[in-house]
């Protein structure tokens, strides 16, 4: 999503100088797109994108809908910027938001069948052999995490697969951390048993 489409009756500034600053957090970026700066929400939208990606395909099967809902994330929370608490993580607030969306979308739609896509595996140079491998396990992957309870299925992605932390998942999926932590041993146990050695985590 271009951090141009996100408009919503803010006031346009000129860029700050803070983004040609290296190394800057999260939360100094909010700052400047509460003010109506686009390209720091931008910079938002590239930070997390991929994240937000993945975590709406947790909940929809089709990869063109999990888009479609991450965008919608994306532009609601620009527009509920201002509602933001700077003193809590911005990931959790904003795929808070994702996950809403996502939700929203499969309740207004019929969601197609479709192989669901696993998290992202890691690349490199490799043989041909260990591509095919590798792609095998993905749809392995794929199909194990989507016959999984959708709480877990957040949960694990977004415990193993985006490395936020129980707490940070509690608040986000609005569940105590307890919850958070049998979600996850109770999915890696059920990958562990749907793809036995080659499953990730462990107990």
């Amino acid at each position: 999503m271009h951090a141009s489409r996100c408009h919503g009756g803010r006031g346009i500034q000129r860029r700050s100088p803070l983004l040609r600053t290296p190394h800057v957090t999260d939360a100094e970026l909010v700052a400047v797109a509460q003010g109506g700066d686009r390209a720091a929400f931008g910079e938002l939208v590239e930070r997390y994108g991929p994240a937000a990606r993945r975590v709406a395909r947790a909940v929809l099967r089709h990869p063109e809908d999990a888009d479609d809902a991450a965008q919608d994330g994306f532009f609601s929370a620009w527009r509920h910027l201002d509602s933001y608490d700077p003193r809590r993580p911005f990931g959790p607030w904003l795929l808070r938001i994702v996950v809403n969306a996502a939700q929203d979308l499969r309740r207004r739609r019929a969601v197609r069948e479709t192989d669901p896509l696993s998290p992202a595996l890691s690349a490199g140079s490799i043989s041909p052999e260990a591509v095919a491998e590798r792609e095998e396990l993905r749809g392995r992957m794929g199909n194990a995490l989507a016959e999984l309870p959708e709480r877990q299925r957040l949960a694990v992605v977004l415990f193993d697969a985006e490395g936020f932390s129980h707490a940070e998942i509690a608040e986000l999926l609005e569940i105590p951390v307890g919850t958070v932590r049998s979600d996850v041993f109770h999915a890696r146990r059920a990958l562990r048993s749907r793809l036995g050695p080659n499953a990730r985590g462990g107990s």
